[in-house]
């Protein structure tokens, strides 16, 4: 039996919370939440300095440039509004040419910049359980949390992800001390630009509809 389908934001096509509109669907979200959760949230920004920073610069930067600068022109000047010093950069490997490109542009800005790559310490897949199979890639792991605890070492004010493979980024964001945004989200099939199998999923990129096929398990290698 199919599940019971919960509708939420993802299922809106009004989003007049944006606007101050009175037109709600019945299961908008925000006309569930109590004053008490509500306030917590307003709380927690509140409570903490950098918190209230953050938030502060981040609607500063997204209405000073809207549709005007690059997420690499918004994240420079961000990083600016924040107070941020020393950067660290968590790159895969295969985009070091772009992580080293940024990197100039960040020390251009004035900044002190120190970066990673996924394959620093050369660690054999095999060592932490990888299928062997997964060596046809390449036999060292990508390492996120060595990633994470090397720019820990370096007290860096902001991280930088460039590129880490999907799930790596999440063992970075939870390891790492210090604030961390995204400048690029690796897609090789499509450029880098993960967003567009989204825009042509009712066209071009039509497989997406049948997710089934798409989750099937690969076939076990007998050897």
């Amino acid at each position: 039996m199919d599940k019971i389908k919960r509708f939420s934001c993802i299922d809106c096509g009004v989003v007049n919370c944006d606007h101050g509109d009175r037109c709600y669907p019945g299961f908008c979200m925000s006309k569930k939440l109590t004053e008490e959760e509500k306030q917590t949230s307003l709380d927690t920004y509140m409570a903490d300095p950098e918190n209230l920073k953050v938030m502060q610069a981040s609607a500063v930067i997204e209405h000073d440039y809207y549709c005007k600068a690059t997420r690499v022109e918004e994240t420079i000047r961000w990083a600016k509004e924040i107070g941020a010093r020393k950067i660290g950069i968590a790159t895969c490997v295969g985009l070091i040419k772009e992580a080293r490109i940024f990197a100039g542009l960040l020390r251009e800005a004035g900044f002190e910049v120190v970066g990673i790559g996924c394959k620093a310490g050369e660690i054999p897949k095999q060592a932490v359980g990888i299928p062997e199979r997964c060596n046809e890639i390449g036999i060292n792991m990508c390492n996120p949390i060595l990633q994470a605890q090397t720019l820990n070492k370096e007290h860096t004010d902001l991280n930088i992800v460039i590129g880490l493979c999907v799930g790596h980024d999440s063992l970075f964001y939870k390891y790492s001390e210090a604030l961390t945004t995204t400048l690029m989200t690796k897609d090789r099939v499509l450029g880098h630009n993960a967003a567009a199998a989204l825009y042509t999923a009712d066209s071009y990129y039509g497989k997406l509809h049948n997710i089934k096929e798409t989750l099937a398990e690969p076939e076990e290698d007998d050897n």
